[in-house]
Formats: structure tokens, sequence, C-alpha cells
């Protein structure tokens, strides 16, 4: 059976250069998983909201990606609070995974500011890539190459 893998991720990819990345490791992936993107609609917010009104914009954008969630999928939010783990590491979570029966997988990457609670609550793993903060879109580039390089160690190919 084959891997799916799905990115849920809030807001429209609007940098090019960002775009030409995604697309040219989701053509590299295809030997590996079958790759789905879903973007949901970003809340629109302002510098100068307030904690309360930045809690509310992440809580609409977490009603849209867990309605995006499959079912029966095993699902990896990436959070800056998250555990981090080697390249090394994943591509062994993944491996593990299969084995364990999960042939879907779900990565989960929120808006400009950040991942709502309940989004956290919903994940079986939450990953955290760095203790920097990346811009959320780049973090779609950044995760797609990290898919790769896992799926390449995975089968002893020579990438990594």
């Amino acid at each position: 059976m084959v891997l799916r893998v799905t990115i849920v991720a809030v807001g429209k990819l609007k940098e090019r250069y960002l775009a030409e990345g995604i697309a040219e490791y989701s053509k590299r992936l295809r030997s590996y998983c079958q790759l789905n993107i879903v973007e949901v609609k970003d809340e629109p917010f302002r510098d100068g909201y307030s904690p309360a009104e930045q809690e509310a914009v992440k809580s609409k954008e977490a009603q849209r990606i867990l309605k995006a969630i499959p079912e029966r999928s095993y699902v990896i939010a990436l959070d800056l609070r998250g555990e981090m783990k080697t390249s090394e590491e994943m591509a062994a979570v993944i491996d593990r995974l299969g084995v364990d029966g999960w042939h879907h997988l779900v990565f989960l990457i929120g808006g400009p500011l950040g991942i709502h609670p309940s989004v956290i609550d919903a994940a079986h793993m939450r990953l955290s890539f760095s203790l920097f903060t990346f811009p959320h879109q780049l973090m779609r580039l950044i995760l797609l190459e990290q898919l790769y390089r896992w799926f390449t160690i995975s089968r002893g190919e020579s990438y990594h």
C-alpha cells in the first residue's frame, strides 16, 4: 500500500520562489508517497491585535484545519514547543508508523500567529524543526525537503 502524506497548511502560497521549491520536492516525493497539500483559508488580522483577538483568529483557523484532517490518519502538528528529532530519527518514526499500520500521515502547519491548542490536542505528535521561528509559508518547503530526506534515509539512498 502506498503511503499517503497530506499537508494541511493555513493560507495560500504567494511567493513564486517557494512555489517553485515546493513543486520540485513534490515531484521528487512521487517515488515515495502520494502527496496532497491542502490549503485552508487564513483569517485576516492586523498588527496590534490583543492576545484575545489573536486567540480568536487562531481558533477560527483551527476549525478549518480540523475539518481538513482525513479520517484514520496519523496527525503530526508542527509546533515550536514540540519534540525535536534528527532526520534519522524521523525516518525511523515514519518507518515504524508504516509497520504499525498507519498508511496516511498528516502534517499540520498553522498560520502567521501559530497553531491553536485544539489542533495540538488533535495531533498524535508535536514536532518542532528548530527553536527558531520560520514563516509559515516557508515551513511548507522545509517540511517537503525533510520528507524527501526522511524517505531517502529510510531507503538507504544517497541524497542524505
